[in-house]
């Protein structure tokens, strides 16, 4: 999917390319990806253009080192939450937890989520960066889950509504907050839904 110039193997020139990729995540963070141009990268990067090219074909090619450095920022503490669970799994203890989580990596990152999110309807790479992305977290989750004593029919297909459910919360938490909802009782009704879901 990558289609980058050369990777770095000495120090100097890893740390150098990772400042154009830090530089990269702020800048479409603060200004979008079409407002964003290399020469404004490399200057946020303190380094040349050419410099830049040196390590990558083009700004797409920084865009998707920026996903993957997002992918990370935002899922990591998700599988590491997982990773400690034990069995028996408390679903009223879990599902709280989770959501509060995502929410809170939502509002971290909610600049380049959105600017991410945006072109994953008109980029093919970045969308099915996210689709594995989906996939990844829906095997990981169900293998768990089945290895602490969740019944493996329709787990799957379970995870995925679960995911489509705490994503649209989260969304509609941070990014929408119409006056008119109680996002305290939308959350209560949404932990239900999930606990219920997962009941065996």
């Amino acid at each position: 999917m990558k289609n980058v110039k050369r990777e770095p193997r000495q120090e100097r020139s890893i740390e150098k390319k990772n400042r154009i990729i830090d530089a990269g995540y702020q800048l479409f963070s603060e200004v979008g990806y079409y407002g964003t141009n290399t020469a404004e990268i490399a200057k946020r990067a303190g380094v040349s253009t050419g410099i830049v090219y040196g390590y990558f074909q083009d700004k797409r090619d920084i865009l998707i080192c920026v996903l993957d450095v997002y992918i990370n920022k935002v899922f990591e503490p998700i599988y590491k939450m997982f990773d400690k669970l034990s069995a028996p799994i408390d679903y009223s203890i879990l599902m709280p937890e989770i959501i509060d989580l995502i929410i809170k990596t939502h509002k971290k990152h909610a600049k380049i989520h959105e600017v991410l999110h945006s072109l994953s309807s008109t980029d093919e790479a970045v969308n099915a960066e996210f689709i594995a992305l989906e996939d990844s977290i829906t095997m990981k989750i169900g293998d768990k889950l089945v290895s602490l004593g969740q019944k493996k029919e329709n787990l799957l297909e379970k995870i995925h509504f679960a995911m489509d459910i705490i994503q649209s919360f989260s969304h509609e938490y941070v990014f929408d907050k119409h006056d008119y909802i109680d996002y305290f009782s939308m959350r209560e009704m949404v932990i239900n839904v999930l606990i219920n879901l997962f009941k065996d």
